[in-house]
């Protein structure tokens, strides 16, 4: 007790911390000073030996994990518990989405989607001239960075090539905020070549937006659709994810006597104590929480029967690595085709056995796989299945060593290029490199150009200029900022080595 009183304490008094942020923290340990949800001893174990994790989502799981809170409902209804009428004007549509904000939950304590923006609004901007749409966009933008301000928190726009997709663009850049996050879903035969390389201009501006690849990513999910949030989540529209619970590959690697042993024994034993461990967090949330009892479940903004629970994983880099050395074999992940077949190996069984077992309260019935894009604690850990900072190949050969493992891993699966800042003279290449690995089957493009001050960690966004301020004991207004500031130090995030694109015109990706 008096170790938590301490800690209490130190949040209180912490000068950098802001006071919405300090309350944050506090409810945080309030939360955690509950008993678990109910769970056997060995996964207790596997928690306490860092092999599973559950990523700091609390011990009292009374709300998802990630809400996708479909608001054009609100749009076309209104809301009776919020006294709000249907909106007849974009001022009153962009009213609407900002009240309606403040209601969706998530973990990080703000909503991790914001919608997609530009087909929430398309049907308010009839007679609104290009200079009114701007002008109000960018009001709506300044508002969600400085009131939500989360990187976690993520707009969708596209597929379709439309005035308010290219006025999100062009405010996006301007502004280069942290928050919203940004995702262009992405369709060669709906959205326009000329809309992508606006997108691919930003990211050498601004290494925002993300690039999804939407006939990939639809075709993994229903008629109602789907949405990218936090760090490359894809998940079912009007629903989301109950809970997202990871396996450590490197420390279950560990465990291992063998390859085979590996495969055999210990990946399907962690993977099974996984499955418990979701199951457990599931009961909670929605038999014991009350959760799915609220006005955003009864007026339609989402249906409980859309969230999935997402099964993640990440260090495959250190697994594989390990492995290789038990059966003394020098070939690195990444760089070697014999690793490299092993880690596909591996996503092949791990997503035959996730397509294989029944979970309760998940969407249709099973988790869906989850390459995690990392947090800032991880050592010796790389996020999901990417290559390992300071060791990555030139982008093409980089694109095509990760390319066979997205098949598997339908609820999200990232790379970061780092992109050396000569591309600013030759910004085609960029665009090239992302048609052709979008071409090719990446269900997403992501890329930081080396000089931006705005920079991509595992997924969410920081400014280096918001981490050196905090470092210098200034606090931050960006919730996210200690922990870009955190994975910094001791996950080398910086180290990344950006890379010159040399081969943009390779096999594959010349068309």
């Amino acid at each position: 007790m008096d170790q938590q009183l301490e800690r209490l304490r130190d949040i209180a008094t912490d000068s950098r911390l802001s006071a919405a942020q300090k309350a944050r923290f506090l409810s945080l340990e309030a939360e955690n000073m509950l008993p678990y949800p109910d769970i056997d001893d060995e996964v207790a174990q596997a928690l306490s030996d860092g092999v599973l994790c559950d990523l700091a989502e609390g011990h009292a799981p009374y709300k998802p994990r990630y809400v996708l809170a479909d608001f054009g409902v609100v749009l076309e209804r209104g809301s009776k518990y919020l006294e709000l009428d249907p909106p007849k004007t974009l001022d009153e549509a962009i009213n609407c989405l900002m009240i309606a904000y403040h209601h969706v939950p998530s973990v990080t304590a703000m909503p991790v989607f914001i919608g997609h923006i530009d087909r929430l609004l398309l049907p308010f901007v009839d007679g609104v001239s290009d200079e009114e749409l701007h002008a109000k966009l960018r009001l709506f933008w300044r508002y969600i960075d400085r009131v939500l301000p989360d990187a976690f928190l993520h707009a969708n726009i596209g597929p379709e090539d439309n005035r308010v997709a290219r006025a999100v663009l062009m405010v996006d850049t301007e502004l280069k905020q942290v928050a919203p996050n940004l995702t262009l879903l992405y369709d060669p035969k709906v959205s326009s070549e000329e809309l992508l390389r606006i997108a691919t201009d930003n990211i050498v501006a601004c290494s925002k937006p993300h690039v999804a690849n939407h006939p990939v990513h639809a075709a993994a999910f229903d008629e109602r659709g789907y949405g990218i949030v936090s760090c490359y989540n894809a998940l079912p529209a009007a629903g989301g994810a109950g809970t997202l619970v990871r396996l450590n590959l490197h420390e279950a690697a560990k465990q291992a006597k063998s390859e085979t042993d590996f495969t055999d024994r210990v990946l399907p034993h962690y993977m099974d104590l996984q499955f418990r461990l979701i199951e457990a967090r599931l009961d909670y949330l929605f038999e014991k929480s009350g959760f799915f009892d609220g006005f955003i479940v009864e007026e339609g903004w989402i249906d409980r029967d859309r969230f999935t629970a997402m099964f993640g994983i990440f260090g495959m880099a250190e697994a594989v690595n390990h492995l290789q050395d038990l059966e003394g074999r020098a070939g690195r992940y990444g760089k070697d085709a014999e690793a490299n077949g092993l880690g596909y190996r591996l996503s092949a069984q791990m997503a035959e056995k996730v397509e294989a077992t029944e979970v309760k309260h998940a969407w249709r019935g099973r988790a869906l796989l989850h390459s995690q894009a990392g947090i800032s604690t991880d050592i010796d850990a790389t996020p999901g299945v990417r290559i390992p900072y300071g060791f990555e190949p030139d982008p093409v050969t980089h694109i095509k060593a990760l390319l066979p493992h997205h098949k598997y891993y339908p609820s999200g699966i990232s790379e970061i290029l780092t992109i050396d800042e000569t591309i600013r003279s030759n910004p085609q290449a960029l665009f090239t490199l992302c048609k052709g690995a979008l071409q090719s089957g990446f269900r997403e493009f992501t890329a930081n150009v080396a000089g931006n001050d705005l920079v991509r960690v595992t997924g969410y966004m920081i400014r280096l200029s918001d981490v050196e301020k905090y470092r210098n004991d200034e606090g931050s207004r960006i919730n996210t900022t200690v922990l870009g500031a955190e994975a910094a130090d001791l996950t080398h995030i910086l180290d990344r080595k950006p890379r010159v694109i040399g081969h943009e015109y390779a096999q594959g990706y010349d068309q």
